[in-house]
């Protein structure tokens, strides 16, 4: 495989994230998004990138806060979060300019991308179905369910949604899961719901290990959560 940064630009601020490539390439290849934690492009979005490039597919870890910052404390991790997610617009039109970057890498097949997303990540891919973002589909895993009190104008495009979730995550509590349910069935998208029982947040990440704050990684729903992924990305790329 080859991993590559990955460069692009929204409204002046300069992301770079990593591309990685699979080791097979013929013709255009089908490529997924990875929209990391609140940490920011670290090497846990880098080896999901690296993870999907096995599988056949472009992997692009992005970047969400430009200059390829990823924090080092809680307290930092939430200061980079918020100065993106404060206005949902802006986290939205920043999804966006990375679909059109990825959708301009030579190799890449432009009408054949995804996107998956781990915890704000998870907010992020959501965000960019909520807008019509140009994408097959996308896969939220531990994400967060917060709707935006604003987005951007849709477009007419709803891609599937495929949404794995723990059910004792305290960061994504239930009523809000029932709400994006509603949402998503209300704006026409083609959605599937897998909830892990005794789960808490950050099951895929082998680093969580708070349980104290509600975030844990359970090997179970991670063995399981990669099957479900796999086979929706199989689905809707094909």
């Amino acid at each position: 495989m080859q991993t590559e940064p990955f460069r692009y630009d929204h409204h002046g601020t300069n992301c770079v994230g990593k591309i990685v490539f699979p080791e097979q390439r013929q013709g255009l290849q089908p490529a997924v998004l990875v929209a990391p934690t609140w940490a920011g492009c670290d090497h846990f979005a880098a080896g999901r990138a690296s993870w999907l490039a096995s599988l056949g597919y472009v992997g692009v870890a992005i970047d969400l806060y430009g200059g390829g910052r990823v924090g080092t404390s809680a307290d930092e991790n939430r200061t980079l979060m918020l100065q993106v997610s404060e206005d949902r617009r802006v986290l939205q039109s920043r999804m966006l300019a990375a679909v059109e970057a990825v959708q301009q890498t030579p190799g890449v097949d432009p009408d054949r991308i995804a996107a998956i997303g781990f915890c704000f990540g998870g907010l992020c891919v959501l965000d960019l179905a909520r807008v019509g973002g140009p994408v097959r589909g996308v896969v939220s895993l531990h994400g967060l369910f917060t709707m935006p009190p604003e987005r951007l104008a849709p477009m007419p495009h709803r891609p599937p949604v495929l949404i794995l979730h723990g059910n004792d995550d305290p960061m994504a509590p239930p009523e809000q899961l029932a709400a994006l349910q509603k949402e998503l069935t209300h704006q026409g998208h083609d959605w599937q719901v897998h909830t892990f029982g005794h789960t808490l947040h950050g099951f895929t990440n082998p680093a969580a290990n708070s349980p104290a704050t509600g975030v844990l990684y359970n090997a179970a729903a991670e063995t399981r959560s990669w099957k479900l992924v796999t086979s929706f990305l199989e689905e809707v790329l094909a």
